[in-house]
């Protein structure tokens, strides 16, 4: 597809977008050290849901085209922001919203803490980040740390599929300069050290009112966390998609047709506005320490 960029201004950091077809709107967010070229445009994604909705794909801040700051403190909360005002600059009032990986942790945390502008979500290859351990913040300072030295080596490994042998030290350095070639890995140090601003409680999940469905390939290793979700929030539809990993989940034709058919299910009406919730929702800032600091 030949897809026209465009940019606007999310507080200070350009942000790039494309748009294709017509209909209900779709936000599709991407993961992390990828696209929306790479993440949604390559995959199929794009073309094969702009033949009946508007499809809304852009790059996080941080990423591809986008401004990407190195101060951790720019990223957390604001990259959920950023889709809210992406939705303003386009005289949006809801949307279906769809994250996959990062983007699904993004999208996780926008639908506990903003509900009111979503009409439905997708969780592709993550649930949101579930609570926070000593060791998910080890995790996240060695990633970084890492990145700090152009490496992915620990994230390629805590994602790897379960059933095939690891890579080798040789082959994580190729497969980090391959994924890292062209791209920041100051910037997404610094998106990665913001990962505990985006936590969400399973008390909070369990909040969510909109119909949710989860997509996870069943050699992912996040695929533990649904059940974990789907626990609290029996109401979240999960397709699992047989011998798919993390990575290549969403190019895989299921990812696509489970898409369709629950955005089918839930159409919206036509210039649907906000609406009120009885569940709990809040700035996506609440709970953000830096943010009880000020």
């Amino acid at each position: 597809m030949e897809l026209e960029d465009r940019y606007f201004d999310s507080a200070g950091v350009p942000i790039r977008y494309v748009e294709a077809g017509r209909g209900e709107p779709l936000l599709l967010l991407h993961g992390f050290s990828s696209s929306l070229d790479e993440g949604w445009v390559e995959r199929g994604v794009v073309a094969d849901l702009a033949d009946r909705w508007r499809v809304v794909a852009f790059d996080a801040r941080g990423h591809g085209r986008s401004g990407k700051p190195h101060d951790p403190a720019a990223y957390g909360p604001e990259m959920g922001l950023d889709a809210l005002r992406l939705m303003d600059h386009l005289g949006l009032g809801r949307a279906h919203l769809m994250g996959y990986s990062m983007g699904a942790h993004v999208a996780a945390h926008l639908a506990v803490h903003r509900p009111e502008r979503l009409h439905s979500l997708v969780l592709g290859g993550a649930v949101g980040r579930l609570d926070w351990s000593p060791a998910d913040q080890a995790r996240v300072d060695a990633e970084a740390a890492e990145l700090d030295l152009g490496l992915l080596s620990s994230q390629i490994l805590r994602l790897w599929p379960k059933d095939q042998p690891p890579p080798s030290e040789e082959e994580l350095r190729a497969i980090s300069a391959r994924r890292l070639a062209g791209k920041d890995p100051l910037a997404l140090a610094a998106v990665r050290r913001s990962n505990p601003r985006q936590v969400v409680t399973l008390d909070r999940m369990a909040s969510i009112r909109l119909p949710v469905l989860g997509i996870v390939g069943t050699a992912d290793p996040y695929a533990r966390d649904f059940e974990r979700v789907r626990a609290v929030l029996p109401a979240m539809r999960v397709v699992t998609i047989p011998g798919a990993a993390h990575g290549n989940a969403v190019g895989r034709p299921e990812y696509v047709a489970a898409v369709r058919a629950f955005l089918a299910a839930h159409p919206m009406e036509e210039n649907e506005e906000p609406r009120e919730y009885a569940s709990p929702a809040c700035s996506l800032h609440e709970l953000d320490p830096a943010f009880r600091s000020e």
